[in-house]
């Protein structure tokens, strides 16, 4: 039996970079695996489930020097511990490598529910593992299996305490980690505080946990809180009912696909941080995520109960682009959200209010149609500064965005979305507002008595608001009859008993509005 449901598809600082240590291989590990080529191990071959070839070897704990080693006959899949001063190593090689030579690091507790890593093995994978916890010894272990073919990446597998060693070996070395799938997971505090050295180099993350796992409360969940918050991709699955043990799933298929799938999706950066917007090359970005991060329920057949899941596992995730700015004060820059496939005439929504790690439903399905978001930035002390909103307009317009843009703004950011579009009337296709004030920071004239430019250029402008938002009366409600007056076209969408906060939980008829009033 399968899962019934099977899908692929900022800012918290605690670290900036991590502390990576340097790994270099023992001379006597030269490669003899030529580039493209499957790796070859030497010494003895065993069988490991399905007749899978393992190879096993000591490690001396001082010179750290590898060897061969005839494995006892009644240890069966397992390893037992080896002679005082040695470490067991273990590789298990697929029957045809996949390309690049992909692995999966166990980082504890080998052969136990090992269903995820024999079908990573189907799927062209290798795996290894190293009987001690993260240390130089790992190092070793890791030079000695990159100089013998296998990826510079591994993935890795941790449960319980295999969660301590492979988020102190990740964030030790962010940059060799492709993906971390953790299982009931224990952590020490040098884990949580490289999280963001994970964040930064896109190493995505899967945590598969029991509701009662006595773990989850004090390790996973503020790993997610923390990693989400950083632009992080991480997925969880929290499987209903079941305590520690047992841990990963009946069926490996989720987790093996998710592994096979994030292998190599991370990002190719720039001094270990920056990246670059294909559009905008020019421009320095750190690369983050947005994604939609509520509660999806789905079946587990072969335990016969539910998971709760989120995260980019089960859900679409959009790439997002700041801009840096080199400032002590942390100022913030552009925000651009990209869609999966651009609509036709690049289209994209000027968004007068800053960007966060919650999504917004309005926009999550404008990403979905195929539009760009753009969040203005807030740089100096005054807020929003109109030349910066008209450097960027000029810049985005200039490499292939749509010449008329889609002001968006919510509460005090429709006030800011008025002014830019009251001064730019060329440029602005239509007005989305949510509850807004009509004031800027920018001016003290009153927004509503300014209104000429926007009639003049037949701009369509959409309200959503609540019918007991405090703002509604003068801000909406009499701007209306304004602009009408003016001859101008403004719909009104009233929450009857809703308030300031939450009015666009149907985005549907607003981005229908976006989308017949879209222009290029």
């Amino acid at each position: 039996m399968r899962l019934l449901l099977f899908i692929f598809p900022l800012t918290i600082a605690v670290t900036t970079l991590g502390q990576q240590s340097s790994i270099t291989a023992p001379s006597q590990q030269s490669s003899t695996t030529a580039p493209g080529q499957q790796p070859a191990f030497p010494g003895e071959k065993t069988s490991w489930h399905e007749g899978f070839d393992r190879y096993d070897y000591l490690m001396d704990e001082l010179s750290l020097e590898v060897t061969p080693y005839k494995r006892p006959e009644d240890e069966k899949f397992g390893a037992k511990p080896a002679e005082r001063g040695k470490l067991r190593c273990v590789v298990i090689a697929p029957k045809t490598a996949a390309p690049g030579n992909p692995w999966s690091w166990r980082g504890y507790y080998w052969d136990h529910e090992p269903q995820t890593e024999i079908e990573l093995l189907k799927r062209g994978f290798h795996i290894a593992w190293i009987m001690d916890d993260a240390d130089r010894h790992w190092d070793a272990w890791y030079a000695w299996l990159v100089s013998h073919g296998l990826n510079p990446k591994p993935a890795f597998i941790g449960m319980s305490r295999g969660g301590i060693n492979e988020f102190v070996w990740g964030t030790m070395h962010p940059d060799r980690v492709a993906c971390i799938y953790a299982d009931n997971p224990a952590l020490r505090p040098e884990g949580f505080a490289g999280l963001t050295a994970l964040a930064r180099h896109d190493v995505p993350l899967l945590h598969v946990v029991g509701s009662y796992d006595f773990l989850l409360e004090k390790y996973t969940l503020p790993v997610e809180d923390i990693y989400h918050r950083l632009g992080g991709r991480i997925s969880l699955m929290i499987k209903e009912g079941p305590p520690h043990h047992p841990h990963s799933l009946r069926d490996p298929m989720l987790i093996a696909g998710w592994m096979q799938a994030n292998y190599n999706s991370g990002n190719d950066l720039d001094d270990s941080l920056y990246t670059r917007f294909p559009l905008l090359p020019a421009t320095k970005f750190i690369k983050s995520y947005y994604y939609n991060y509520t509660n999806k329920y789905i079946a587990i057949l072969p335990e016969s109960t539910y998971a709760t899941c989120r995260g980019p596992l089960f859900t679409d995730c959009y790439d997002r682009y700041d801009s840096y700015r080199p400032n002590w004060l942390g100022l913030t820059g552009m925000t651009i959200l990209v869609p999966k496939k651009p609509a036709p005439g690049n289209p994209w929504v000027f968004k007068a209010d800053r960007i966060g790690p919650e999504t917004e439903p309005v926009d999550l399905a404008l990403l979905a149609k195929g539009y760009y978001i753009v969040g203005a930035p807030v740089t100096e002390q005054p807020g929003p500064i109109a030349k910066q909103w008209d450097d960027i307009y000029e810049s985005l317009t200039s490499h292939g965005f749509s010449k008329k843009t889609i002001m968006e703004g919510r509460g005090a950011g429709g006030g800011e979305a008025y002014y830019w579009a009251i001064n730019n009337p060329e440029k602005v296709s239509a007005i989305y507002a949510e509850n807004p004030l009509l004031k800027s920071l920018q001016t003290k004239t009153t927004l509503a008595d300014t209104l000429s430019p926007l009639a003049n250029a037949h701009i369509a402008v959409l309200h959503v608001c609540g019918s007991e938002d405090p703002w509604y009366p003068v801000n909406t409600e009499q701007t209306q009859r304004k602009f009408k007056k003016l001859g101008g076209n403004m719909t009104v969408i009233l929450k009857k008993g809703a308030g300031h906060f939450g009015v666009a939980d149907d985005p549907d008829p607003i981005v229908t509005f976006i989308l017949n009033n879209t222009q290029h």
